[in-house]
């Protein structure tokens, strides 16, 4: 077959009818895109190749809402687990240590007078009972129980027997603001315990005041039973 009828043949193969409208009319001819033979048909592009898949973008993290409390750990610290005893330092106090005196009042004490030994004891929350015994743990316990004089004169921490159920005596123990790790702050219903100069340990509300006070406890030993 001679070139001319060759190229002749090829011509009409790339010809396309235009595409025509409503009525007959042309609409001109559609564009014609003209892929080049392979040499190996494996080669050839598909007529149809699917787009390339892109893997989904992982979903950001749900941030917590405007003014949630922050996640804190679970774990309770030991001294707060009503299975140990401690001791009750006022921070910058020097040698003195919480007791609640005979007569029945919280107290600084340098001597070894009234019941130094606590045991805070958690009822749920952060609220505690706070169980004191003689020196050693021994003895049937006496209950922290905020007392109010009737008088003008602030609230103070007294003795009796322990009662759970009793608000006065279910004491929040939470950790002190830049404090080590057994350094806390006591309150009763919003009202802390602090150091007074004219009136000694106290329990005052402070509205938006930090607390004035914080409490260092000091791990004695075992709880003693009851």
């Amino acid at each position: 077959m001679s070139l001319l009828v060759l190229a002749g043949l090829a011509s009409g193969a790339c010809q396309v009818a235009p595409a025509t409208v409503s009525g007959g009319r042309s609409a001109g001819s559609a564009p014609v895109v003209v892929v080049p033979a392979a040499d190996d048909p494996a080669e050839a592009p598909a007529a149809s190749a699917p787009a390339a898949e892109v893997p989904a973008a992982s979903a950001p993290a749900a941030e917590a809402p405007a003014g949630a409390p922050a996640a804190t750990p679970s774990a309770t610290p030991l001294v707060l687990s009503g299975t140990r005893r401690v001791t009750i330092v006022r921070v910058g106090a020097f040698e003195a240590g919480l007791s609640l005196l005979d007569r029945g009042r919280l107290a600084e004490v340098d001597d070894d007078q009234g019941r130094q030994v606590f045991v805070p004891t958690p009822l749920g929350g952060a609220e505690f009972l706070i169980k004191s015994y003689l020196g050693g743990g021994t003895g049937k316990p006496v209950c922290w129980q905020v007392h109010n004089p009737n008088n003008s004169r602030p609230l103070f921490v007294r003795g009796a027997p322990c009662r759970a159920k009793d608000a006065a005596q279910r004491f929040v123990i939470a950790a002190a603001t830049g404090g080590g790790p057994r350094e806390f702050v006591i309150s009763n219903r919003w009202a802390y315990l602090r150091d007074s100069a004219r009136s000694g340990l106290i329990l005052e509300e402070l509205g938006d005041v930090p607390p004035a006070s914080s409490f260092r406890f000091n791990d004695t030993g075992p709880a003693p039973r009851g």
